[in-house]
């Protein structure tokens, strides 16, 4: 995406203006239940807004997190 600025800049969610077009709707309840009859994943702020993250319509898998494994003390561990 390009500001107005002329400089590339990469978001991690859709701004309000991109989650109204994406949904078709203006009113912030509409718009969570269009992503929900979507199937797009999305939270909810303490605004009420719809908050969707990028990676979630650009189809790019979100990192998933490093989970360290456990040992049992006995093994070594």
């Amino acid at each position: 995406m390009v500001s107005d600025k002329g400089e590339l800049k990469m978001d991690t969610f859709l701004s309000p203006e991109e989650v109204s077009y994406l949904t078709g709707r203006q009113l912030k309840a509409k718009q969570v239940d269009a992503l929900r009859k979507m199937g797009i994943p999305f939270f909810v702020n303490a605004r009420g807004a719809a908050i969707v993250a990028r990676a979630a319509i650009e189809g790019r898998a979100a990192p998933l997190p490093v989970v360290k494994g456990w040992k049992p003390k006995v093994m070594g561990g």
